[in-house]
């Protein structure tokens, strides 16, 4: 069976995680992607990434 999820790497922007990438599934409804954030005031915390004004 072949995994048929579509992905794109991303540049993050706009908060703790600034310059790493991380891969968002073009197939997912959502806009937002949260991610854990190692550096963030409570351990185990997540940051909240959305698309920019042109939906990148």
């Amino acid at each position: 069976m072949s995994d048929t999820t579509r992905t794109v790497d991303i540049e993050l922007h706009g908060g703790p995680l600034d310059g790493t990438t991380a891969p968002v599934d073009l197939d997912d409804p959502a806009p937002w992607t949260a991610i854990i954030s190692d550096g963030c005031a409570h351990p185990g915390g997540r940051s909240l990434y959305a698309p920019d004004e042109e939906g990148i």
